[in-house]
């Protein structure tokens, strides 16, 4: 399992450093981190160690994140929608607001997970039973 640093993504909607969006910021931010690059590029991360990352905000939409480790990440109001989070440790993460409509969290540690105001719908939770807000 490769390892990431913690480190902060320039993500939360409206946010602009000077002159620099958003993405801009996010991708320079990011240059020596290729997992993370990777994530917000391919959308594929299956089986990396990305604990503590903060990925407020991020565009998961239909993300490969089958196995990772995301205990302690940020994901506070991220698209998650249709994402694929079977196996994926997010014990103690926070998925506040998050959106999980159609994500796969079947066999995750979602353990002292927070999600609250999290929206799903048609979510499979880690038992594999669907849920609706």
């Amino acid at each position: 399992m490769r390892s990431v640093t913690p480190i902060v993504l320039m993500l939360a909607a409206g946010f602009t450093i000077g002159k620099i969006s958003p993405a801009i910021a996010q991708v320079k931010s990011q240059a020596q981190s290729p997992e993370i690059k990777r994530l917000l590029q391919t959308k594929q991360c299956s089986g990396y160690n990305l604990s503590g990352v903060n990925l407020q905000g991020a565009d998961l939409d239909e993300a490969n994140l089958q196995g990772a480790n995301l205990q302690g990440a940020n994901l506070i109001r991220a698209d998650l929608e249709k994402a694929n989070l079977q196996s994926a440790n997010l014990q103690q993460a926070s998925l506040q607001r998050a959106d999980l409509e159609g994500a796969n969290l079947t066999k995750a540690n979602i353990s002292r997970a927070n999600f609250q105001q999290a929206e799903f719908d048609n979510t499979v939770m880690p038992d594999g039973a669907v849920r609706n807000n």
